[in-house]
């Protein structure tokens, strides 16, 4: 793979976390993803020590340039409950801990659910959510919005959501964005057209700010535009299509950033198969 490309995918850390940078060179990638922790609990056991360490110098040693931490799937920083809020508030916070001492740039998390108690204030809990975990967690690395795939009482959909988001949390330079693809077709932004992808761009430059976009997720759409469904599906099977893709890969502000899939996978080799799509699409697009 070319170096200049980051490219990459979600990988696992069962066994010991060093060993997702082993599944990641194995798949030849130049980023990836991980989770730190199980994705499906609240409890978590503390980093190990020796593992931190091997990992880092796993990493240092790949040639692997960006690598990203996602968030548990159970925290819900827009929640109205005071318990279930403080918590996930804390658990970004360890999440921001973590990143930090393995050495990672970026952690990414949904923002939620306002559980039907309108959109403001899921817009203010997540803010609040984010200033707690950014006081907290101590960290250098920043915090990724991801956008959301517009189902209901979701938080995060629209880039006038995110951007209002990131104004109640003060504008902090620790806060950036994690552009989802499949996210965004499904919330009813057209990214699979030239002129959708102009339209998508300039919108999110306006609300939020291109320097903010950090991270893509490289994701198609089992669902069609508008959907609200949050079904990923491998590239060019869904609904953006190999089309979609030229449009969305053939732009210079996502082409340089760290892109990751989160595509369906029966094994590995499907992941290699989606990367190998999009690295044709790539080269085509230049």
């Amino acid at each position: 793979m070319k170096t200049d490309i980051l490219l990459g995918a979600h990988v696992s850390i069962a066994g010991s976390i060093d060993q997702s940078v082993d599944r990641a060179q194995e798949l030849d990638c130049t980023t990836f993803q991980i989770f730190t922790r199980s994705p499906h609990r609240w409890n978590y056991e503390q980093l190990n020590p020796e593992a931190v360490s091997t990992f880092r110098k796993k990493l240092s040693k790949s040639g692997i340039k960006v690598a990203v931490v996602h968030m548990p799937y159970l925290p819900n920083l827009a929640s109205p409950d005071t318990k279930v809020h403080s918590e996930s508030a804390r658990s970004l916070a360890e999440e921001l801990k973590r990143a930090d001492t393995l050495g990672l740039p970026y952690v990414v998390t949904h923002l939620g659910s306002h559980m039907g108690r309108g959109i403001e204030l899921g817009q203010k809990k997540v803010a609040e959510a984010l200033v707690q975990a950014m006081n907290d967690g101590s960290s250098g690395s920043m915090i990724l919005l991801e956008n959301m795939a517009g189902q209901k009482n979701s938080v995060g959909a629209s880039f006038s959501d995110i951007g209002k988001i990131i104004d109640l949390a003060g504008g902090d330079h620790r806060i950036g964005v994690c552009l989802d693809t499949c996210h965004a077709y499904a919330a009813g932004i057209d990214i699979a057209t030239p002129g959708g992808m102009d339209s998508a761009l300039s919108d999110f430059d306006s609300k939020v700010g291109l320097k903010r976009l950090k991270v893509i997720h490289l994701n198609d759409s089992k669902g069609g535009l508008g959907s609200g469904l949050d079904r990923h599906e491998n590239i060019g099977r869904g609904h953006i299509g190999l089309s979609g893709f030229r449009a969305i890969l053939s732009r210079k502000e996502i082409r340089h950033l760290p892109m990751i899939l989160e595509t369906p996978v029966g094994d590995y080799t499907d992941f290699k198969k989606d990367m190998q799509t999009v690295l044709k699409i790539l080269s085509q697009t230049q």
